[in-house]
């Protein structure tokens, strides 16, 4: 038995690397057109722009190695479905549930290593690539406006901004802490938009409408719902000397623990740090589910053309991400509770996996 583990692990190792490289190498010529952007729009030197190109890579591998994992799983049981390999194995009495445990075992192994990468280097890389194309693309302040990070580079005042189109900010949240266990003030607004100040660290923010808490004159410790249609502030960006500020993304698992405790102690929504959280966990398990999903469906399928099961391992691991994508949205927004929405992909598909290799195993 331990003989038949070993050729099946020694028989996914070789599709498993060229599947990562080219997957990766696809991805990676997706990012061109941005960065050639950079360079002949913004003036970015080359080495900067080949600097950034690298940090792409670790990023990328939270998405092309657990495809990459079901697409050697596919090519591997593909190739002995078609050469009657998996009949041979079924002919000697071995069931196929015995094929499974080597797989269980690189599946776990895999996702333990694509979480410690979500944990410690896709972050730094994450981080190290958007902090080195702010800092050179432009001297403007107001490129320090960064969609989806807790922008607290301001005296008594936390920004968070969902999406960022050129000066246009939409759905955007501000927070005013306040002194001796207030409650926190918040300004919320459908869409915004931002003006630098010429020769200052400064930007004019127009918010449009959104409510904001005004105190109540009669009780300062309480504060009253006001509706604006417009309203204008002026935020100062020199007080941190220029810092880029991590997008959740580019945190890691202690450090979004940290931020968690710290905003929710300030009455700050901490949703978006939540959902990041859990999704750096979640799919971290992608592997595996991709592993014991690729399995059946080789087995199935009969497939021994490389680049159709190639393709249909995309097909396959597209509506994971997609759905994935879709509850990150749902959670970091407020409508569903993160710890619950985030894990919904990996539960779902773990019911797949296990309806289709009990039926494949007991047939």
């Amino acid at each position: 038995m331990r003989i038949l583990h070993n050729y099946i692990l020694k028989e996914c190792v070789i599709p498993f690397t060229i599947a990562l490289g080219v997957l990766t190498f696809v991805f990676l010529l997706g990012y061109l057109p941005q960065l050639a952007n950079k360079v002949i729009n913004q003036g970015i030197s080359l080495s900067t722009v080949s600097l950034a190109f690298l940090y792409n890579i670790p990023v990328l591998l939270g998405y092309t190695l657990p495809i990459a994992a079901l697409a050697a799983v596919i090519l591997t049981f593909g190739r002995f479905s078609s050469d009657n390999e998996i009949v041979a194995i079924r002919a000697s009495g071995i069931p196929l549930k015995t094929v499974l445990a080597p797989l269980i075992a690189l599946g776990l192994a895999l996702s333990f290593f694509l979480l410690f990468l979500n944990d410690s280097v896709i972050p730094k890389a994450y981080h190290a690539q958007k902090a080195l194309l702010k800092e050179t693309s432009t001297k403007n302040p107001a490129a320090l406006l960064e969609a989806g990070t807790f922008i607290d580079a301001f005296d008594g005042t936390v920004l968070f901004i969902y999406r960022i189109e050129r000066n246009r900010l939409y759905n955007i949240r501000i927070y005013q802490p306040q002194p001796n266990g207030k409650p926190t003030r918040t300004i919320i607004a459908q869409e915004g938009e931002f003006t630098p100040v010429p020769g200052e660290q400064k930007v004019m923010l127009k918010l449009i409408n959104g409510t904001s808490d005004e105190p109540d004159f009669n009780n300062p410790n309480n504060f009253f719902k006001l509706n604006f249609k417009q309203s204008f502030m002026t935020l100062d960006l020199s007080r941190k000397g220029g810092k880029i500020e991590k997008k959740p993304r580019g945190m890691t698992l202690k450090e979004l623990t940290k931020s968690i405790g710290s905003y929710t102690k300030q009455e700050i929504d901490a949703k978006p740090l939540i959902t990041e959280y859990h999704r750096k966990i979640s799919w971290s398990f992608a592997p595996l589910l991709f592993i014991l999903l690729g399995f059946p469906i080789a087995v199935i399928t009969h497939r021994r053309a490389k680049t159709a099961n190639l393709l249909l391992a995309i097909i396959f691991a597209a509506p994971y991400y997609l759905f994935s994508v879709g509850c990150e949205a749902l959670a970091s927004q407020g409508f569903a509770q993160p710890g619950m929405v985030m894990w919904t992909p990996d539960v779902i598909g773990g019911i797949i996996v296990l309806i289709l290799n009990y039926n494949l195993c007991a047939s």
